[in-house]
């Protein structure tokens, strides 16, 4: 069995867009007819330019191949052009095409992909979600609102779930880390305050930033919201200097997470070496596809930090995360999206219930991917999958994060 054929598909979830602009999902077909599907979580160029990498990528290194030799694969994609060392944009094409050839594996052998990485470690996977507003709740007042957020807080506890992320710091610009505003950090510790009084101790309260802040001031908003006992403090500063993100995880007392804008082993060594988090979010659509996150999950377990894979992006880049999750012993919880069109494009083959994603035990990723419906939401815009602002934060102003979720027109 050869690797034979490339198609790319670029899909726009409809309003409201949780899960970013646009989804890039590889189609690898082998020279026996057997399909396999990826997803590229890879944002910095569109997605003309990067269908041009992925499939450059393909040709160059995969073409003619047998879909085992994932290593050899990964080697040559990760050395081409003398490199060796992680690319955001070369890596991400790559995650997206190394997913779909364990789909395909899984798939000529009629096991699940967790099945041919090491086996079913977990029957679930505990499932964490982040607070998107009621149809009833006003946009934009619903992301300033500590009171809204936890009424959605208390229906997804309801629901089963057992974590809520959140995130009202502002929101991330081009710059380097700055100092939170005043009323920054009072919003911050309102949410926090609001939602813990909401659900008390039945679920445990993620606070994202974005890796916006400086170091001093990621310190003075974490120690801000310790008194309510985050289970995690998401990427207080900027995921370039790791070193700095040990200094805050020192300060706060607070678990810190990272790893949404990370790829490969390598950049994830350099975190877990330095101490600056114990808790690992690779999106492997991003850092490397199902494989590289086996071998982050293995060298976490060294150091007793956890897995909980991030997830902004569409449901075949949940798929995989779910795969991972169902082999590994340091799974901590998974993020999950649930819209209709999520569910649709994979055919409800994945649920959430109470709080928990069933692991799927169908060949490959365990999905039943819609490729009608993927190509009849073509993305026909010149935005980027996230987009940061421009301006700085405010200090006279709210400033608010619209939830990753794109402008509608």
């Amino acid at each position: 069995m050869k690797l034979a054929e490339i198609d790319i598909i670029v899909t726009a979830p409809p309003a409201p867009g949780w899960g970013g602009r646009y989804w890039i999902i590889p189609k690898v077909t082998t020279d026996t007819g057997v399909v396999g599907y990826g997803e590229c979580y890879a944002s910095s160029v569109g997605p003309v330019a990067m269908k041009a990498v992925i499939k450059d990528v393909f040709e160059r290194h995969m073409a003619g191949e047998n879909p085992e030799n994932i290593e050899l694969m990964f080697r040559r994609v990760y050395s081409a052009g003398f490199t060796q060392r992680p690319d955001l944009t070369v890596m991400g094409a790559w995650s997206g095409l190394e997913i779909a050839c364990w789909d395909i594996l899984g798939k000529d052998r009629d096991r699940p992909v967790h099945a041919l990485i090491g086996g079913r470690m977990n029957d679930r996977v505990r499932a964490y979600t982040y607070l998107y507003p009621r149809p009833s709740h006003p946009l934009p007042a619903f992301w300033g609102s500590a009171d809204m957020a936890a009424e959605v807080a208390v229906d997804m506890v309801e629901k089963g779930y057992t974590a809520v992320k959140f995130d009202p710091a502002g929101p991330y610009t081009i710059r380097g880390g700055h100092m939170p505003a005043l009323d920054d950090i009072a919003l911050s510790v309102a949410f926090c305050r609001t939602i813990r009084e909401a659900v008390g101790d039945r679920a445990d309260l993620l606070f994202g930033t974005h890796g916006q802040f400086s170091t001093g001031g990621a310190i003075r908003l974490g120690q801000a919201i310790a008194p309510y006992a985050p289970l995690w403090y998401e990427e207080p500063i900027p995921p370039d200097n790791v070193n700095e993100m040990a200094k805050v995880a020192r300060a706060v007392g607070i678990p810190i997470a990272t790893g949404e804008r990370l790829t490969t082993k390598a950049e994830f060594a350099h975190v877990l070496r330095s101490g600056a988090a114990t808790i690992l979010q690779p999106a492997l659509g991003r850092a490397g596809g199902i494989w590289e996150g086996k071998k982050i999950a293995a060298m976490a377990e060294v150091y007793n930090a956890q897995i909980a894979p991030h997830l902004y992006a569409g449901p075949v880049e949940w798929a995989a995360n779910i795969q991972l999750a169902a082999s590994i012993p340091n799974i901590l919880m998974a993020e999950t999206i649930e819209t209709p069109f999520h569910s649709a494009l994979i055919k409800d083959t994945i649920k959430v219930e109470g709080g928990y994603i069933t692991v799927p035990t169908g060949p490959g990723l365990g999905i039943d991917f819609d490729e009608a419906l993927a190509r009849a939401h073509p993305y026909v815009g010149d935005g980027l999958h996230l987009q940061m602002q421009e301006d700085p934060i405010s200090y006279h102003e709210a400033n608010t994060f619209a939830g990753g979720a794109p402008v509608k027109t």
